[in-house]
């Protein structure tokens, strides 16, 4: 009778413990929300496989259109003078390069002109002299001192040819004329006729508008997206129905200002002369960003504080899964974490599967 019960005992405690032993080593499964397949007609929901996708990004921002610094000289005046004479007597006046701007009077550079033919003369005689090895030496001195003395008046602006003929003709000259650096239009004119200048004193900008510079600025965070060789498109409202192409050129290597931006640079013809310096433009920044595994916009539940998508796992259900997204372009969503390639998400109807998921308590 004791057998018997120890018998009976035991396999019982045993299929006692079997149950507990199988659901400690289950996993468990995710809570899904049950949409039958009638309903989910009824409702419109739509899915779409998970995959990497080539997305691109456009950045909309303003620009300015501004002086192309690469061909932009100003003329300054390197020593005290009287202005003369001006050969550019207006704003907006085309010169070539070499172009005559003003005459200038200048007493001190009359006095360098004639310590110059001072010096060109004793330089004469002491070549002549003819005294051995001594006269060698001297003449040697002469031409390094006169060579110093064209210098002088090289670092002031005086020409090769202007040099050779205050040395030939032995005579110093008057004025002195300032010529244009290089071809453009002077967009600004300092210089007025018969005023004192003095050294440093800017007279004149010149600007070649042949072509010109957009640049905008973007946000801190935009600047991963970007790169130089990146295609911009432009438009001005001086010119409606036609957009400019350009190529970003530069990526400026600081921020700039409290909103934190970062200045761009594109180059654009201005064969017309249509732009101005100065004028707004509206740049769109064309951004390919790669093939990343994305899910489009309307899949995505944004709760404030979480991302959700609800992941179809057949037979009418679906898994609410929270998912980390990165980067947002054409209507689509990065996936950085939370879904895999080729599982199927609800892109439609996601609200009302949301709703049935909270009314059932399973988010």
């Amino acid at each position: 009778m004791i057998v018997a019960a120890a018998l009976l005992f035991f396999p019982a405690a045993g299929g006692a413990q079997e149950p507990k032993q199988q659901a400690t080593a289950a996993p468990a499964e995710a809570a899904t929300v049950e949409i039958p397949q009638d309903k989910q007609q009824l409702i419109g929901v739509k899915t779409i496989v998970v995959a990497p996708r080539q997305i691109g990004k456009v950045i909309r921002t303003v620009g300015r259109v501004e002086y192309d610094e690469r061909k932009f000289a100003t003329v300054n005046m390197k020593f005290e003078g009287w202005i003369e004479k001006l050969f550019v007597d207006y704003t907006g006046m085309r010169v070539k390069k070499g172009d005559p701007l003003a005459e200038v009077y200048s007493p001190e550079l009359l006095a360098t002109q004639q310590e110059f033919l001072s010096t060109v003369r004793w330089a004469k005689s002491t070549s002549e002299a003819k005294d051995g090895a001594v006269g060698g030496m001297l003449a040697r001195d002469a031409d390094a001192v006169l060579d110093a003395a064209r210098q002088r008046l090289r670092l002031w602006d005086i020409s090769d040819e202007q040099i050779k003929a205050i040395e030939n003709t032995g005579r110093t000259v008057r004025t002195v004329t300032l010529y244009s650096p290089v071809d453009g239009t002077v967009v600004q004119k300092n210089a007025i006729q018969g005023m004192r200048a003095m050294p440093g004193e800017k007279l004149f900008d010149i600007a070649d508008l042949s072509t010109l510079w957009i640049t905008a600025d973007l946000y801190e965070q935009e600047l991963p997206l970007i790169a130089a060789g990146e295609t911009a498109q432009i438009s001005l409202s001086t010119m409606p129905g036609k957009e400019l192409t350009a190529q970003l050129e530069f990526v400026y290597p600081t921020l700039t200002g409290d909103a934190r931006t970062v200045k761009v640079r594109m180059t654009v013809p201005n064969s017309g002369g249509r732009l101005k310096p100065q004028m707004f433009a509206n740049v769109d920044i064309k951004v390919g960003i790669g093939r990343r595994l994305a899910v489009p916009d309307d899949a995505v539940l944004d709760t404030g504080t979480r991302q959700i998508v609800y992941v179809d796992k057949g037979d009418g259900y679906f898994e609410p899964r929270e998912v980390k997204l990165g980067l947002h372009a054409d209507g689509y969503r990065e996936v950085l974490s939370g879904l895999k390639n080729g599982e199927k998400v609800a892109r439609s109807a996601t609200f009302l599967i949301d709703s049935e998921a909270q009314l059932k308590g399973i988010r």
